[in-house]
């Protein structure tokens, strides 16, 4: 088992917000996905990659990497 089927396994969880008892088995063990998931949690890896593909995303996008606006619309 590679870290990519790790990550696979993680970003599974995140993008389908199934449960772990619904894991399916064609990925790693949930018990060593779990692990990981809140190893990386805890340490903020998770932040750190969501950040990196963030930038990345909005430079792939010829945009700036962190935006310099925002705008509220607020209705009283």
């Amino acid at each position: 088992m590679n870290v990519r089927e790790i990550v696979n396994g993680v970003m599974y969880i995140l993008g389908t917000g199934c449960q772990w008892s619904a894991f399916p088995k064609v990925l790693p063990p949930k018990s060593t996905v779990n692990d990981y998931f809140r190893r990386w949690t805890d340490d903020r890896t998770l932040d750190r990659f969501h950040h990196a593909l963030y930038v990345a995303c909005r430079e792939n996008a010829d945009r700036e990497a962190s935006p310099t606006v925002a705008i509220i619309d607020s209705q009283a």
